[in-house]
C-alpha cells in the first residue's frame, strides 16, 4: 500500500485548498485559490491534477469554491457536498457545472476511490457550512474551518482525529483594536463567524490526546493574526491546563500562500521529536 499523504496548499480568508492522497489517487478538500494555482502546486510535489478522484467542497464563500469553474469544466472534476451547499453554490456561479456538482448527506458515510468520508455540521455565516471527517490508510483526519464555536456535534467529529485541522482565525486583541468596522467585529466573533485563539487552544487543552499526533492551525487571518501569537497563545493555555505533550505529536501553523509540507497518514506513530514552540520557519507570512 502506498503512503496516503496530506498537505495545506493554502490555508487563509484569500483561499483555501487541501490535499490528501498518494501518487495514484487523491482528493481536494476545498478550492479556494486559481485551478492554476492548485495544478502548480500539486505539479512541484509530483502530482498529478488527473490523480484528483473528487473536490469536498465545505461552503459556498470564494475562498473556498474559487478554482471551481475551470476545475469542473476544463479539469470535469467531480464536487462533492451537501444540497443546500449545492444549490447555493450554482445560483450566483452559472459557469460552475451543475452536473459535475454531486449531493451528499450529513453525518452518513460515502466512499470516494480509497477514502471514507462523512459531513457535519459546523456554525458559520453561509446558507450551511460542513466539515469533514476522512478515514484512509486506517487513520483518521477532521478538517473543520469557518466555525464561530464547536459543537458537541463538531466535537465528537474532532475527537475522532489523528490528524486535525482547525481553525485558529483570530487574535481577539487585535481584533478588538484593530481597523474593522464595528459589524465585521461582532461578525467575526460571534457564533457564526470565526473561531478565535483562545477558543481554539482552550478547545485543544481539553480533548488532546496520544491518538492526536498532528494539529495544524488553519485559516489565520492576515489582519488579526500572526503565527508567533497563534503558537504563544497555545503555548500559555497548555501551561496554564498543565497539558503535557507525549512527545510525538506535532502542532504546525499553516501558512496562507506557501503549500505546507507532507504529513504522512499511513505512520500510526511518526517519529517526530516535538519542540512545540520551536523557531518557526523561514518564511514570509502575510
Amino acid at each position: 500500500m502506498m503512503n496516503m499523504n496530506f498537505c495545506s496548499l493554502s490555508s487563509g480568508s484569500s483561499g483555501n485548498c487541501y490535499y490528501l492522497g498518494n501518487k495514484s489517487k487523491g482528493i481536494l478538500i476545498d478550492a479556494g485559490i486559481s485551478a492554476t494555482s492548485i495544478r502548480k502546486f500539486l505539479y512541484d510535489r509530483d502530482i498529478s491534477l488527473d490523480s484528483i478522484r473528487g473536490i469536498l467542497i465545505t461552503h459556498n464563500h470564494i475562498d473556498h469554491i474559487r478554482g471551481l469553474e475551470l476545475l469542473t469544466r476544463k479539469y470535469s472534476l467531480p464536487v462533492f457536498t451537501t444540497c443546500k451547499i449545492r444549490n447555493s453554490i450554482l445560483l450566483p456561479h452559472k459557469k460552475i457545472s451543475s452536473a459535475a456538482i454531486r449531493e451528499i448527506p450529513l453525518m452518513e458515510k460515502f466512499r470516494l476511490a480509497d477514502f471514507d468520508i462523512e459531513a457535519f455540521p459546523v456554525s458559520h455565516d453561509a446558507p450551511e457550512t460542513i466539515g469533514f471527517n476522512i478515514t484512509a490508510s486506517g487513520r483518521e483526519i477532521t478538517i473543520a474551518t469557518d466555525l464561530g464555536y464547536i459543537s458537541d456535534t463538531a466535537a465528537s467529529y474532532i475527537k475522532k482525529a489523528n490528524v486535525l485541522v482547525i481553525e485558529s482565525n483570530y487574535d481577539e486583541q487585535m481584533l478588538i483594536n484593530g481597523k474593522y468596522p464595528y459589524y465585521l467585529k461582532t461578525r467575526i466573533k460571534s457564533d457564526y463567524g470565526h473561531l478565535g485563539n483562545h477558543q481554539a487552544s482552550e478547545f485543544l487543552a481539553e480533548i488532546i490526546s496520544d491518538n492526536l499526533t498532528h494539529i495544524c492551525l488553519a485559516h489565520l487571518s492576515k489582519n488579526n493574526n500572526t503565527p508567533e501569537i497563534v503558537l504563544e497563545t497555545i503555548k500559555k493555555v497548555f501551561a496554564k491546563k498543565k497539558v503535557n505533550l507525549n512527545g510525538r505529536q506535532k502542532i504546525t501553523v499553516l501558512n496562507r500562500n506557501v503549500p505546507s509540507e507532507m504529513i504522512c497518514l499511513s505512520e500510526q506513530n511518526p517519529p517526530i521529536n516535538l519542540v512545540l514552540f520551536q523557531e518557526l520557519e523561514k518564511r514570509e507570512y502575510h
